[in-house]
């Protein structure tokens, strides 16, 4: 067992992706093994205002932040990271360092072959807060006089993060690295511009591949940090084998796990659950003009807005079929939840809730925000293209809902999971997904999903079950067979809707015991065995 850890990322204290649930998720499980000797370490980048993911703590290391700042000329913060567990957190202040950006592009050039020269857009203050947190880890282990023979882990995340690899490879030896990459550079690029890249990924080259989708200097540093870390890690076996095919190298695996912490207890689950219902069909009956009848289904899909990565065009032409076919028992409200460029929460709507005896009409009866631009959105196009009018008589209808969920969007004014934990059914047939979050936060809640085996959950929950009746159903899915995938999904769609109120129940309670297999007391031995290969291969 390590006797520190130094993790750090980007998403340290500050949320933008999957990655920082991973992080926030796995510190309570390992705070009960390390303690304080546990240490995250991120960007300060809330320069202007305070971080509601950080709570500092200015006599916490004191005179070590004056040693840090005196001899690295590196102003940092500590304090604590506000999840569960409240690790030490670290923020850095990087900008000191843009002055020897070149210096330090040279110098990790001759040691490593680390290209920079190709660089642009959000690689420069990346490369630059890397090599800060890298120099964060031994300042501390100066000040602190820890040994040189001390088991110490500096695990880092991402490619943001190479150049902290290279900065311990070349002057700490005697520490561990781990490096972990979430989804590769290339991998996701080719996916990004609609490239096939499942059925020819062993005949890519992913040096020709940066080179053709303008990301060399990314690729590079997170192919060099790959093969120079004590021990590379990934989150799924179908991100192993992109790793193995697109960097060279094969990564140990470990699976992200979750804590059931955001679950609300038993007493309060379903207060919260019919709360959330409650706010449903307020927002869907104003929305649409009509009301709905009591036994009405929600169902909805949502993260990043990557139109084919996340599948959100495979889950509109499933809906679409769903229409056409006429074959539900029930009416459908389905929900797209995807933050997208918008002017905020409609003023009209907000009206109209606001004041719920006054009738609302509006040409808009799809999204409860205001985009800036309807005529070139990929969701409201596809709803033109299929003719999905939200008409009364039609059983399905789609609502979406552009704006980040955080309690303070407007209309809904609740956080997503204030939101989730009222579906009935998510969907998320994902053609690019390293992990998954979504379908795993969704079984968390009790709320069987639908997913894809492109997921990494996906294949994970497949060993377990494949079909909705079990909580999770899992679609095959490659480069070419969109087609069907839309038709499976919406079979399985309707199959779920035409359960019984006791099916639904046994469903859900399958859906719950699945998360459970995925907590983090089941999958953190897969961290300190990646942990202990990093220990007995530094050099």
């Amino acid at each position: 067992m390590p006797e520190y850890i130094f993790e750090a990322s980007w998403e340290v204290c500050n949320m933008m992706g999957g990655i920082y649930t991973v992080l926030s998720t796995k510190a309570a499980t390992l705070q009960q093994q390390h303690g304080n000797n546990l240490v995250f370490i991120g960007p300060d980048v809330w320069t202007n205002s305070e971080s509601p993911y950080f709570e500092e703590d200015r006599s916490l290391f004191a005179q070590w932040k004056t040693f840090t700042e005196e001899t690295c000329n590196l102003p940092v913060r500590t304090g604590r990271w506000k999840i569960p567990g409240r690790p030490i957190a670290v923020l850095v202040n990087f900008e000191a360092l843009w002055e020897q950006q070149n210096r330090i592009y040279e110098d990790m050039w001759l040691h490593f072959g680390a290209n920079s020269i190709a660089a642009y857009g959000d690689y420069d203050e990346c490369a630059m807060f890397g090599y800060a947190a890298g120099m964060i880890i031994e300042s501390f282990c100066k000040f602190f006089q820890i040994s040189t023979k001390a088991k110490i882990i500096a695990h880092f995340n991402e490619w943001q993060t190479s150049f902290g690899v290279f900065y311990v490879k070349k002057f700490l030896p005697n520490i561990a690295t781990v490096f972990t990459t979430h989804a590769t550079t290339v991998g996701r690029s080719i996916a990004g511009n609609h490239k096939p890249l499942y059925n020819y990924l062993e005949e890519y080259n992913g040096d020709q591949m940066a080179q053709e989708l303008n990301i060399v200097s990314k690729h590079s540093v997170e192919k060099i940090a790959a093969h120079i870390a004590d021990c590379f890690t990934t989150v799924s076996q179908i991100t192993a084998r992109e790793c193995a095919c697109l960097l060279g190298k094969q990564p140990f695996v470990t699976p992200n796990g979750f804590e059931n912490n955001f679950v609300p207890p038993k007493n309060i689950f379903n207060k919260k659950r019919k709360e959330a219902r409650e706010c449903l069909r307020r927002v869907s009956e104003k929305l649409l003009g009509y009301s709905l009848p009591e036994n009405t289904l929600f169902v909805s899909t949502a993260g990043r807005y990557e139109y084919k990565n996340k599948g959100i065009d495979t889950f509109i032409e499933a809906v679409k079929r769903i229409a056409d076919n006429q074959m539900l028992t029930s009416q459908v409200v389905a929900f797209i939840m995807v933050p997208a460029h918008i002017r905020g929460a409609r003023a009209d709507l907000a009206t109209a809730l606001e004041q719920p005896q006054k009738p609302f009409c509006s040409w808009n009866r799809f999204t409860t925000h205001e985009l800036h631009d309807y005529d070139s959105d990929n969701v409201m196009n596809a709803l033109r293209w299929f003719r999905l009018n939200n008409q009364e008589n039609e059983q399905i209808k789609v609502i979406f809902v552009p704006s980040y969920l955080n309690g303070a969007d407007g209309i809904f004014n609740k956080a997503y999971y204030d939101l989730l934990i009222g579906m009935d059914l998510t969907v998320f047939p994902s053609y690019y997904e390293p992990w998954g979050y979504t379908p795993l936060e969704s079984i968390a809640f009790a709320i069987p999903t639908i997913t894809t085996d492109l997921s990494g959950f996906g294949q994970w929950a497949a060993n377990a079950t494949q079909s909705i009746e079990n909580g999770v159903g899992v679609i095959h899915r490659n480069d070419y067979n969109n087609y069907e995938v839309a038709s499976e999904l919406a079979k399985m769609i309707e199959t779920f809707v035409c359960f019984s109120d006791n099916k639904i129940a046994q469903t859900r309670k399958k859906a719950s015991e699945i998360a459970e297999k995925a907590l983090w007391k089941h999958f953190i031995e897969f961290y300190e065995k990646a942990y202990e290969k990093a220990l007995n291969n530094v050099k």
